[in-house]
């Protein structure tokens, strides 16, 4: 594998970016109701602040400040977790999708 490839692998900022683009494109296919609605604003929240919490991590003047932004994306992606399984609850068809997140 050349370091081109590795680093297309490992590009946090870019995998990030896609979660949060997956996570979009899951949330407009949610269908809405009066339990999916709240599901879909805590959701969409965490889901899509991992990546901009990792730019900011990436961008860290200091070794203690990356340290508490990486924090925050591993909170907001355990929030993320967190929703997408009340979502599989929500709307059982959608399990599967919400599980592969």
């Amino acid at each position: 594998m050349s370091n081109v490839q590795k680093e297309r692998i490992y590009d946090l900022e870019e995998r990030t970016a896609k979660f949060g683009e997956d996570i979009i494109e899951f949330v407009q296919k949610v269908p809405k109701n009066i339990v999916t609605i709240p599901l879909i604003d805590q959701l969409i929240r965490p889901g899509t602040s991992v990546g901009s919490n990792y730019c900011e991590a990436d961008c860290a003047e200091t070794k203690k400040n990356f340290e508490h932004k990486i924090g925050i994306c591993k909170k907001e992606s355990r929030e993320t977790k967190h929703w997408l399984r009340m979502a599989a609850k929500a709307v059982l068809e959608m399990a599967i999708e919400a599980r592969s997140k």
